[in-house]
Parts: structure tokens; sequence; C-alpha cells
């Protein structure tokens, strides 16, 4: 029996369908340009995916491109980040705990610091698009749900505003958008990635790295990255499925 929630998933679903559908010749063209895959929006199939992220944290400068070209890409509100970066600052002793610091998101880079450290390092953070996510299991109306491809998502139109999914989020990726009184979060760009593009935030990084990832697919360079480096989630022992891998990942990140 068909319900209101399942018709309302459906639909959102479907509206991403059309939304790949209107991509154009100057897409395409722009695409090639580029050296980019392009995809025919008309054979993409959500079973034949399921996607995620690496993050090189060795590689990343803290540059804040991915947090502008993020909110750009998105119309994120001033002052709510779907990702950011933070800088974890470990003191020379390696006693205390690190100190860490997000100015704005990270958005406008990191000033520098006086003291100084046995390490310090930039960690991004994201929506971990989590394969048994804690925020699905919360939601009380199921506007939140997770695609046949792995990406968890909001549907807006039915979303009630209530925060149980921000409070079940162990990642603080989660937040109530104020102009619209419901959740939003980042959705690892699926307008985009539903059309053979990268997400924003991995286009703009200068270094790569950020790299997205489709598991499923035996080409992509995600298999060999998971195989020849040391990778972690974050807060593995919460066992929720993260889809966002880290690599060389410091005892200290939280």
């Amino acid at each position: 029996m068909s319900t209101d929630h399942d018709t309302t998933r459906r639909e959102l679903l479907q509206d991403a369908g059309k939304l790949i559908l209107l991509s154009g010749a100057a897409r395409v063209a722009l695409q090639t340009m580029r050296g980019e895959p392009v995809a025919d929006p008309d054979k993409y199939k959500m079973a034949d995916h399921w996607w995620g992220m690496t993050i090189d944290i060795d590689k990343c400068i803290g540059c804040g491109n991915c947090v502008k070209a993020c909110a750009a890409e998105n119309g994120v509100p001033d002052g709510f980040f779907r990702t950011w970066v933070e800088r974890y600052y470990v003191d020379e002793d390696g006693f205390e705990k690190p100190e860490v610091d997000s100015p704005n998101g990270g958005m406008n880079g990191f000033p520098p610091r006086e003291r100084p450290a046995a390490k310090s390092f930039f960690v991004p953070k994201i929506c971990n698009h989590c394969a048994d996510s804690p925020c699905v299991q919360a939601c009380p109306v199921g506007a939140t749900f997770e695609s046949p491809d792995g990406v968890v998502l909001v549907d807006q139109k039915y979303c009630i505003g209530c925060r149980y999914c921000i409070q079940a989020c162990p990642y603080g990726c989660r937040y109530l958008d104020p102009r619209k009184n419901v959740v939003d979060k980042c959705t690892l760009c699926y307008h985009r990635i539903t059309k053979g593009l990268t997400t924003a935030c991995c286009e703009v990084c200068p270094t790569g790295a950020r790299k997205l990832a489709d598991l499923k697919n035996p080409q992509d360079p995600v298999h060999q990255f998971l195989r020849d480096n040391h990778v972690e989630v974050l807060k593995p022992h919460l066992a929720t499925g993260a889809k966002v891998f880290y690599k060389d990942l410091d005892g200290s990140v939280r």
C-alpha cells in the first residue's frame, strides 16, 4: 500500500531525475573541456552506485575553498555549514588535549598561531552519509532517508523541524535552516553527482585532498586508495557505517 510518506520520497527522487534530464549540451561541452566524466543522464541508475568520499589530511592546506564553494553551490545561509574545516593544534608536550578552531567554518582560512606546536593539521568535516544512519532512525516522520545509491537526504517538504535528527547525528553535520525552519545538511551535491560531475567541494580543492568515491564502481580509484593507505572513519566505535574515509587520521581527532 502506498503512503504519503512513500509518495513524498518518490517525488523527491523523481525531481532529482528531472534535474538530470535538464542538463544540456553546454554542460556536456564544459565537462569535456575539463576532462571530466560525462554521464548520460537518461541512463543513471541509482542501484549501480554507492557514494562516499576520501579525504587525505596531509594534503589539506586549510584554504577554505571547499567551504566557500559549498555555500555558493547550495545556498547555505551565513553562519551555517554543510562542510567546514577544523584546525587541530597539538601542544609540544603532547599531554594536553588538542586545541581545535574553525573560524567561520574555515571559510576564509586560518590566522597563524603564535605558540609553537608539536604538530598542526587541518581536518575537513562533512556529512558521513552513514549506511546505518542515526539521523534516519531518529526522524519521527521519515523526512530523513537513505537513497538507493547511498546518499542520506532530507525531504524538506516533509520535515517538521523537530531537530531530533540534529541531536542524533554524532558528527554535528546538521543544522536548522532559519529561513525555512527545516533541517539541512550536505547532500553530497546529489544534483551534481547524478549528472556525472563531482561535488563542488572536491571540484575546487587545489590539492586534491577530497575525492568523490563510487564504492560500487570497480574502476574507481577509491579501491586502490583504501588498499594502499591507512584509512579510518570518524568515531568508528559508533558503527554508523560512515562512508567518508580519512587517510592517516590522527588519534587526537574527535
